[in-house]
C-alpha cells in the first residue's frame, strides 16, 4: 500500500534522510513500511509503502510525523526568508541587538528549544500544534506532497499561526526588558543610598504569609509598616509590594530568608535578590525557621486597608 509521496528538488536531498528515520520508528513498533526514491532531472520521488492497511489512529501518527518533517522545513524558510523582514517592519522601533536577541528566542521556541512552561510557551505549543494540523491535513489531501509547492502555495495558510507567535515572544520580550530596566533603576538607588537599618530577616510562614525581624529576632513587621508613607501604596498592594518598598525606602546591609521551604511566589524572592545581590542570604536551618508562626497577615492588610 503506498502510504505517502514526497517530491523535492536536490537543494533538499538530505529530506531522505528524514524520512527513513520516520520508517525506522515504525518498523522499530512492528510495522512493515519500505522506501523508494526516484530522480529525474533534479527533482526527487521519494514514496513510502506499507505492507496492508494501517489503523486510523497509527496512519494519522504516520502523518504527523512526516508533518514534523515539513513543519522543521517551514520554520527554516520562515526564519530564514521573512522573519527579520517582519520583525524590521512591524517592530521597527527596536533596534539591531534587539532584533538579533528576539530572532534567536523566536527560533528557540519555534524549534523547540528550551522550553519553559508557563502561559506564554503554552501558546506558542497550541499555535505550533495548529500549524502541524494544518501541514497534516494537506499531507492527508492526495497522501501526497511537493514541498517546493507547499511553500510556494501554502504557506499563506500557516503565516497568521507563526505572526501569532512572533508577536507572543516579542510581547514577553518587552515586558522581561522593561522588568530588567525596572530592577536595574532599584539597583541603582539601593547603591547610592544610606543604610538605614543593618539587618532585616523575611520570615516565610506557613501559610506563606510574611513576619519581618531584625537581627536579634525581635518582629518589626508594624514598625516598619508604621514607617511607610502611605502616598506610595495603593489600594490593591499586595505582601510583596509592601515588602519590596520597605527594603529599598530601608536599605538594609544584610536581608535574611527564613522558611523558603515555605514560598508561595519564588519569583518574589528572585526580585529581591536581584535588586539587593549580595546581601540576600537565605536561612535554612535556624530558629526562625523551625518555629514559625502565622501572625502577619491581619498586620499587612490592615496597613493596606486603612
Amino acid at each position: 500500500m503506498l502510504l505517502l509521496t514526497v517530491v523535492y528538488d536536490d537543494k533538499r536531498e538530505d529530506l531522505i534522510y528524514d524520512i527513513e528515520n520516520v520508517v525506522r520508528y515504525f518498523k522499530e513498533k512492528n510495522f512493515i513500511m519500505g522506501i523508494s526514491e526516484n530522480i529525474q532531472s533534479n527533482t526527487h520521488f521519494v514514496k513510502v509503502f506499507c505492507d496492508g492497511e494501517l489503523s486510523e489512529k497509527v496512519y494519522n501518527l504516520f502523518n504527523m510525523n512526516v508533518a514534523g518533517i515539513i513543519y522543521n522545513i517551514v520554520i527554516n524558510e520562515f526564519c530564514d526568508k521573512h522573519l527579520f523582514e517582519l520583525l524590521s517592519d512591524t517592530y521597527f522601533f527596536l533596534g539591531y541587538d534587539e532584533i538579533d536577541q528576539i530572532m534567536k528566542n523566536i527560533k528557540s521556541v519555534l524549534k523547540g528549544y528550551g522550553y519553559k512552561f508557563d502561559q506564554n510557551s503554552i501558546y506558542c505549543m497550541n499555535k505550533k500544534n495548529m500549524i502541524l494540523d494544518k501541514i497534516a491535513d494537506c499531507i492527508r489531501e492526495n497522501n501526497e506532497i511537493n514541498i517546493n509547492g507547499f511553500i510556494r502555495f501554502r504557506m499563506n495558510d500557516l503565516q497568521d499561526d507563526l505572526e501569532s507567535i512572533v508577536d507572543k515572544i516579542v510581547e514577553q520580550y518587552m515586558v522581561e526588558k522593561e522588568y530588567n530596566d525596572f530592577i536595574k533603576l532599584l539597583k541603582y538607588f539601593v547603591e547610592i543610598q544610606e543604610s538605614r537599618i543593618d539587618e532585616i530577616d523575611i520570615v516565610i510562614t506557613e501559610y506563606g504569609k510574611y513576619l519581618l525581624r531584625d537581627a536579634t529576632g525581635k518582629d518589626i513587621t508594624r514598625e516598619l509598616l508604621m514607617d511607610l508613607d502611605e502616598i506610595q501604596y495603593k489600594q490593591n498592594s499586595n505582601e510583596e509590594d509592601v515588602i519590596i518598598g520597605i527594603l529599598i525606602t530601608n536599605c538594609p546591609k544584610n536581608i535574611v530568608i527564613h522558611g523558603m521551604e515555605n514560598i508561595q511566589n519564588e519569583e518574589f524572592i528572585g526580585t529581591i535578590k536581584n535588586i539587593f545581590k549580595d546581601r540576600v542570604k537565605i536561612c535554612e536551618v535556624c530558629d526562625s525557621c523551625s518555629a514559625v508562626e502565622d501572625k502577619c497577615e491581619s498586620l499587612f492588610n490592615s496597613k493596606i486597608k486603612n
